[in-house]
């Protein structure tokens, strides 16, 4: 056995592409997680022009009983070369983010580990139902009996209770409750206002908007069944219109301040992007955008203390402390919009010096500044282009690309993402 003590050589993040997100039940339900993945790898691998990544990682988060291993089933469908290792990863809205940083991580090019292929995928219209636990048991122990009588024997062990199905939601398992509800709960602890949620929704539809009509999405989705753009942003909406919204997770206390205008919707899309070396990004097309990955920070919090979708804010501040940076330094913030309601709270979190000090463990907080609201989310967030669980992380990390290299070189970029279970992920990127 060899070992190489040279050092490991800078990461490298390029934009990739992905499909339009649709609304669940809308203009993709037809595709499942498989097929919605494979047109955008087969658009990325033809960028190598015959060439082929050194490996892939692919993630989806809602379970499917036909495959274990999504990453190698969509290589496989899409035509790669049988010779790519490939495996599935999951931490629910972080997925594909994840994916990129464990790709981060292999990368090494005295091993022959350049050029990795990331992404995800999600159909929310394509969830595949389970039996209940039970019920699989009865069905195994059926499957089993040898003669006619045993199966009639077996046949009437089944109990009527037993005849339950498992419907996956959206739901934390250890508490029961929604993201929704549980935002809920966090937005009346920071005493977030609905004005400002949903003054942060227009912005996300009227920036998403834009960016399309200006060009800013043409080389980052493909089409896909006649589809050629995200369904999702409105352009008519409005403040009048939003404020009319009844609470969709709190319908009972007259104090609910999360709408479905205000939320992101369940949505189908697949997303990809590329990690690798200087040497494996000479792989790709000279006008590929990309940057360099500096550092990335995961957090987790007990969020039966704090919110569940507040590890963000830990994570970001011990980013950029172990960097010596402030806010200001940070020339572009894309922030995941799970519900803008869990944006302005993590903002208020990040200017609260007792937050940063007593929760987060930061010296002399006062140092970071005021947040750059203007900077956030130029091209539209989550609220308005959709998240589909698996995708989300490659789609904002390729829209985080595109931006940030198209700023002055040196610029900094920090991309945020809250997930379920009281985890996030955020990644410092920097123009080259």
């Amino acid at each position: 056995m060899t070992t190489s003590n040279s050092p490991r050589p800078e990461v490298w993040l390029a934009a990739g592409v992905r499909t339009p997100f649709a609304k669940v039940d809308g203009a993709l339900a037809g595709r499942d997680a498989l097929r919605l993945s494979v047109p955008v790898v087969r658009a990325m691998l033809a960028q190598l022009q015959g060439g082929q990544p050194d490996f892939a990682v692919w993630g989806c988060v809602a379970p499917n009983l036909t495959w274990s291993n999504l990453a190698r089933e969509v290589l496989m469908e899409a035509g790669a070369p049988a010779t790519i290792p490939a495996f599935s990863t999951v931490m629910a809205c972080s997925t594909s983010m994840v994916g990129a940083f464990e790709a981060a991580g292999m990368i090494d090019d005295t091993r022959g580990r350049s050029l990795a292929l990331v992404g995800g995928a999600e159909s929310m219209s394509r969830v595949q139902l389970g039996l209940g636990q039970n019920l699989s048991d009865w069905m195994r122990g059926f499957q089993k009996a040898r003669s006619l009588g045993q199966k009639l024997s077996h046949a009437v062990e089944l109990k009527l209770r037993d005849l339950a199905i498992y419907l996956p939601s959206v739901t934390n398992r250890t508490t029961g409750l929604s993201m929704g509800e549980h935002t809920e709960i966090t937005a009346k602890q920071w005493r977030i206002a609905r004005a400002d949620q949903d003054r942060l929704a227009l912005d996300s539809h009227q920036r998403a908007v834009a960016g399309w009509e200006r060009g800013f999405f043409d080389d980052l989705v493909i089409s896909i069944d006649d589809v050629t753009r995200d369904g999702i942003p409105r352009g008519d909406t409005s403040l009048e219109k939003l404020a009319k919204l009844s609470p969709a997770f709190d319908r009972t206390s007259g104090q609910g301040t999360l709408s479905a205008g205000n939320s992101s919707p369940l949505t189908d899309g697949a997303a990809a992007l590329w990690v690798g070396s200087q040497e494996g990004m000479e792989k790709l097309p000279s006008a590929a955008h990309r940057v360099r990955l500096v550092d990335w920070e995961l957090a987790a919090v007990d969020f039966r203390v704090e919110g569940l979708l507040m590890a963000p804010a830990f994570a970001i501040p011990r980013l950029l402390a172990r960097h010596g940076l402030r806010y200001d330094d940070v020339a572009l913030w894309e922030i995941h919009e799970a519900f803008t309601a869990q944006v302005l709270f993590h903002i208020k979190a990040l200017e609260d010096e007792t937050f940063l000090r007593e929760k987060v463990g930061i010296d002399m907080p006062g140092r970071f500044g005021s947040f750059p609201r203007e900077r956030m989310n130029p091209n539209g967030g989550s609220t308005a282009l959709g998240h589909p669980f698996g995708a989300t992380g490659a789609r904002i990390l390729s829209q985080a690309i595109k931006e940030t290299a198209a700023l002055p070189p040196g610029s900094f970029a920090i991309v945020s993402i809250c997930a379920d279970g009281g985890q996030g992920s955020v990644a410092l990127l920097q123009a080259g």
